[in-house]
């Protein structure tokens, strides 16, 4: 059996956090606002392969109310719900990402970005992918007031 999942977050970039993705953190002025470290990636990656599996999502599973969640480190996050996602039997075939914004770049933090993930995933880097784009200068992201992530996941039950 096989199960796609889908996962998007966005965040506002403030001065004084970091900007994190998958737990690497990026050369910028300005970093994700969240309750937890914010880190955009691995939010949309642990809504991706919850809702794969069909045992919920985020917000469900670490809610934004509970106080024990602030400044979480969301990689952890992300290895506690890939962790209830094997209990019922899954593993991660691939997983594919698209970060929005206009800047820090991405690519010279790719490689290190796919291995944070395969890491936390229990896979090979081969079989993840982490792509940056921009918005054209065309609103929020544009702008450089937020950064957008979304990614796709195949999971299997063997």
């Amino acid at each position: 059996m096989i199960r796609i999942g889908l996962g998007r977050d966005l965040h506002r970039l403030v001065p004084g956090r970091r900007f994190l993705l998958a737990g690497v953190e990026l050369e910028s002025d300005r970093g994700e606002l969240g309750h937890s470290d914010g880190d955009v990636l691995a939010h949309a990656v642990i809504d991706a392969v919850l809702g794969a599996a069909g045992i919920g999502d985020i917000g469900a599973l670490f809610p934004p109310s509970d106080p024990q969640w602030k400044d979480a480190d969301s990689m952890e996050l992300l290895t506690v719900a890939f962790g209830k996602v094997k209990e019922q039997g899954w593993h991660l075939s691939n997983l594919d990402c698209v970060v929005t914004c206009e800047s820090p770049k991405l690519i010279p933090y790719r490689e290190r970005i796919r291995a944070a993930l395969a890491a936390a995933l229990e896979v090979d880097s081969d079989a993840i992918f982490v792509k940056g784009k921009t918005a054209e200068g065309l609103g929020p992201i544009g702008e450089g007031a937020a950064v957008d992530a979304e990614a796709v996941c195949l999971l299997e039950k063997l």
